[in-house]
């Protein structure tokens, strides 16, 4: 399945000026072109932007930083995005848990 440029823009929040800036810096960001210059995305070119995303936008590293860990260590960086997100998602679980809870301790404390 691909994906056109405005659609992973959307899906990673980002402008599209941002993708094609990042497809001159990051070999993993290119996309495949048709003969009119449509990009089209794959699944792993959008795994490896969200993780070019996460190394310049949350770990602060500058491009050239960013550059080097996706080529010296893509898949250890890959892993500790992967863990990142899981625990995020493990911490909405929670706090959706808690406010379950303070709802029945509400209702229980008013009955």
């Amino acid at each position: 399945m691909y994906y056109k440029i405005g659609e992973v823009a959307e899906i990673l929040d980002v402008p599209q000026s941002t993708l094609r800036y990042w497809e001159k810096e990051f070999t993993q960001a290119v996309p495949k072109k048709n003969s009119a210059g449509t990009r089209y995305y794959t699944e792993e070119n959008i795994n490896d932007l969200r993780l070019i995303k996460h190394l310049l936008k949350d770990k602060s590293l500058t491009i050239e930083g960013a550059r080097l860990k996706m080529k010296e260590n893509k898949s250890g960086a890959s892993h500790n995005y992967e863990i990142i997100e899981k625990l995020k998602g493990i911490k909405e679980e929670l706090l959706q848990m808690r406010g379950s809870f303070d709802v029945i301790i509400k209702d229980a404390e008013e009955a």
